[in-house]
């Protein structure tokens, strides 16, 4: 039985792999959604990420959708003590921003469609700088208070605005941000690494990284010459195209090989590796996608193969 990390220092234990929840009501449908669900849970997965905004760039769609598939999800297995929700505030077509009024209405609407009385972690998605920190902390403990939220997280953020928030939330006994979703994979790495990682360091934040696979690139599909039929290939491609995207493959086929596993659960274990990282995030349309990404749990890479793939990353 793979063991659940702490998140941060909040009482919350979570799987190492966070299930992503973009996919569902996009590429997804509500069968292969309950499908995923039912096969990540099964294994002993507990952590589910999601988003208000999810999926409102789809034609036909006005976001919500994932939402609303795992409420209808939770509501017909009757598991939901057994589960860690997370879903984020800002980008939602109809409660966009961070003013305080916003983040209370686009709560309410989340858990409208979780069909839940209380969101376990509530990020807020993107910053909006022309909020002072102390609107958005002040709303965030307003929902906490009221019993709506447990933890707060955030994402997308400068280390200043972070910094900033941290201290209002200590000076004022306010609640406090426990975890924090950056950008960041093997071919990505300046986007966490740096100011960022050390202000979420100093202040226990437990790193969740969204796009821990680069949009797939790192599940090792994507070669010279390979076609791939997935609504991301083209963002994931552009990785073939440059030197490092390139010493990185080869340094993933050289450490699965040695361990007969998947170059994307090698992938998620360097991430798991990471300073601060508690469970990075990936997301599987069909069920025979999760097998490789649950098995970050079970897979430990030597000191030696972690520095491998620094290297060849940097």
């Amino acid at each position: 039985m793979t063991s659940l990390r702490k998140l941060g220092s909040s009482d919350l234990e979570v799987f190492p792999l966070a299930l992503g929840g973009n996919v569902f009501g996009w590429t997804a449908d509500e069968a292969a959604t309950f499908a995923v669900l039912d096969a990540y849970t099964a294994a002993g997965g507990n952590f589910i990420d999601t988003a208000d905004s999810y999926s409102a760039w789809v034609e036909g769609n006005s976001g919500g959708e994932s939402e609303t598939l795992i409420g209808k999800w939770l509501r017909a297995r009757g598991n939901r003590d057994d589960v860690v929700v997370a879903t984020k505030v800002s980008q939602h077509p109809d409660y966009q921003g961070l003013t305080a009024a916003n983040i209370k209405a686009a709560a309410d609407a989340s858990l409208r469609r979780l069909g839940t009385d209380h969101i376990d972690l509530y990020y807020t998605h993107f910053d909006k700088p022309e909020v002072p920190v102390e609107e958005i902390v002040g709303a965030l403990d307003e929902l906490v208070k009221a019993g709506k939220v447990r933890h707060i997280g955030a994402s997308n953020i400068s280390p200043e605005r972070l910094r900033a928030s941290l201290e209002f939330s200590d000076r004022e006994g306010l609640a406090r941000y426990v975890a924090l979703q950056p950008h960041y994979n093997l071919v990505s790495r300046d986007t966490y690494e740096g100011a960022l990682q050390e202000t979420a360091a100093e202040a226990g934040l437990a790193a969740v990284p969204y796009f821990s696979l680069a949009s797939g690139f790192l599940t090792g599909k994507y070669r010279p010459g390979a076609t791939v039929d997935s609504a991301r290939a083209e963002g994931a491609a552009k990785h073939l195209e440059t030197e490092r995207g390139r010493r990185v493959l080869v340094a993933l086929d050289e450490i699965a090989r040695a361990h007969d596993a998947e170059v994307a659960t090698v992938a998620l274990a360097w991430l798991a590796a990471q300073p601060t990282v508690a469970a990075p995030i990936a997301s599987a349309r069909t069920v025979d996608q999760l097998p490789a990404l649950l098995a970050v749990g079970g897979l430990k890479l030597t000191e030696a193969e972690v520095g491998r793939l620094t290297e060849a990353s940097a």
